[in-house]
């Protein structure tokens, strides 16, 4: 600041006076945030509904911005999971409004008059408030072996596995899953058979290795689905679809997981032979 003449050091205290007075000058727009409340340290006292109202005017736009301000300035008890804050990591999944969506990148009903309603994915075990227990949805990602699987013999780390453009295309859509369980929550048949049926973030992901040119193992991977839950309790009610805040497309990875345990199409052939590149 020592360079910076006169005129322009009195523009700068002009402007951060404005910005600091802004808020304070502000009219309040309290807004009531209906949030799900459940302790396991309580157990005899049944989850409840718990309303707070929050300042739009001294808020930042997205509803997790009014759950930090909760937590920060009202109700240092209220729990969630939050991380990146920018609808990549999938930690602040919950159901808003009657919709499974991530808090960060849901707006704020700006309407002062209405009540937003909070609550944690449906139809899954509660660890306190609005985190979900997400141990069951994880075994299930584990189980479909979700890494790249050759049987070339090559030793892991020797070669690289190229693919040709038109194979790269069919994984978008499908890598970008963040697995924030949105979609499945959102299905019918996951709450009925949420222990045997994979759902459709998992199935999405089982797709995107099937599918994938550079690996080798379709045959087992498929064989691993034929049973009666893991991919037939999908009956195409597309609540997946719609849910994602991703904008991915579940429902339609399914419908060609069926595809191909029915032989009613087969995978493609790779459009590059990655072994006889590097032989």
């Amino acid at each position: 600041m020592a360079n910076i003449s006169p005129a322009w050091r009195y523009c700068f205290k002009q402007v951060r006076s404005f910005h600091c007075s802004s808020p304070q000058n502000a009219e309040a727009r309290l807004k009531t945030f209906s949030i799900y409340r459940w302790n396991p340290d309580k157990p005899d006292e049944k989850p409840y509904m718990q309303d707070y109202s929050v300042d739009l005017s001294s808020c930042g736009p997205m509803v997790l911005d009014a759950l930090i301000k909760i937590k920060n300035e009202i109700d240092p008890s209220l729990t969630f999971r939050r991380s990146c804050r920018e609808g990549i990591c999938g930690s602040c999944a919950m159901n808003i409004g009657g919709t499974n969506t991530l808090a960060c990148i849901s707006k704020i009903d700006s309407d002062v008059k209405s009540t937003s309603k909070i609550y944690p994915l449906p139809h899954m075990y509660i660890v306190k408030d609005l985190v979900p227990d997400m141990n069951n949805f994880y075994n299930q990602y584990k189980s479909i072996q979700p890494w790249l699987q050759r049987s070339d013999g090559k030793k892991v780390g020797t070669q690289q596995y190229l693919q040709s453009v038109d194979d790269r295309k069919k994984l978008d859509g499908l890598y970008e899953c963040i697995l924030c369980a949105c979609c499945s929550t959102s299905c019918p048949s996951y709450w009925w058979n949420g222990d045997k049926y994979l759902g459709p973030a998992v199935l999405m992901q089982a797709y995107r290795w099937i599918i994938d040119s550079r690996d080798t193992q379709t045959k087992e991977r498929l064989d691993k689905l034929r049973d009666p839950f893991s991919v037939y309790r999908c009956h195409t009610i597309m609540n997946c679809t719609r849910t994602c805040p991703k904008g991915l497309n579940p429902g339609k990875a399914i419908a060609e997981i069926k595809k191909l345990l029915g032989n009613v199409i087969q995978k493609d052939k790779p459009g590059l032979d990655t072994t006889a590149l590097h032989n």
